[in-house]
């Protein structure tokens, strides 16, 4: 997996999050508006080029595919997720087809 460069000189990891929760935390947390302030609260804070919904084993899950800057901003992106909703997280390092494009040539030039 490769890191990006921006053009400012900033280093980033494409990573998809993927939250996990049961029904019952869910429940609970979309009544007491804690599931939408999480949902708003993310999206602000990663800024992702794509967030989907969906279920997952029978789980209400979120993935958020965004740049992880550095391996510190993992539990402030956890943590609320953790405390809010009993979720699962887990983070995932991610490539587009220009990624994996770039990949497969330098690994065919290591071979």
């Amino acid at each position: 997996m490769r890191a990006h460069t921006t053009i400012k000189g900033d280093v980033f990891m494409r990573t998809l999050v993927r939250i996990s929760f049961e029904t019952a935390a869910g429940n609970a947390a979309i009544k007491n508006g804690t599931l939408q302030k999480l949902i708003a609260s993310t999206q602000q804070e990663l800024k992702p080029e794509a967030a989907y919904f969906f279920t997952n084993d029978g789980k209400r899950t979120a993935s958020f595919v965004f740049d992880l800057k550095s391996s510190a901003d993992i539990p402030s992106i956890a943590e609320p997720w953790f405390m809010g909703t009993n979720a699962s997280v887990e983070f995932i390092p991610v490539m587009n087809a220009d990624d994996l494009k770039a990949g497969l040539e330098k690994a065919a030039r290591n071979m």
